[in-house]
């Protein structure tokens, strides 16, 4: 059945803005609930997947060791960051939020908290949402 110019015209802009569609939405949200955490359970060694640490100690200082983030997107740098710095938090309706200074770069990163199960999780997007970019997911220790 031959397609018609009009079917052309409507057709291919519609599949390739569901195509663009597809590739922009930002990625899932890790499985849990927003928690409220205290200094108590936020001010521990947070772990992610390929062993970067970030160790948030109570006295609101932190500890950075390869450790994955939101990255710096204004120069293009896509490594996990190490150094120190200073941490703060907040609690909301839609549970803590965790706010990373670092000292030497003059950069922030936030992560929210989660809770699944029993596994406490701090995440947030690598770089822009919108191009389909991995997560960053760090886990406390057992509790």
């Amino acid at each position: 059945m031959p397609c018609s110019r009009w079917s052309l015209l409507v057709c291919v802009p519609l599949v390739l803005a569901l195509a663009g569609c597809g590739r922009l939405a930002p990625p899932p949200v890790p499985h849990g609930k927003p928690i409220e955490l205290s200094l108590s359970r936020a001010a521990v060694t947070w772990t992610d997947k390929e062993g970067g640490t970030l160790e948030l100690k109570r006295d609101g200082t932190f500890t950075a060791t390869h450790v994955c983030s939101d990255y710096d997107s204004t120069d293009g740098t896509d490594e996990p960051r190490s150094g120190s710095g200073t941490w703060d938090s907040w609690t909301g309706t839609d549970g803590t939020m965790i706010t990373a200074s670092f000292r030497d770069a003059g950069e922030t990163t936030s992560y929210e908290a989660l809770q699944n199960g029993r596994t406490l999780k701090l995440w947030t997007y690598v770089g822009d949402p919108d191009e389909g970019s991995p997560l960053c997911i760090l886990t406390a220790p057992a509790w």
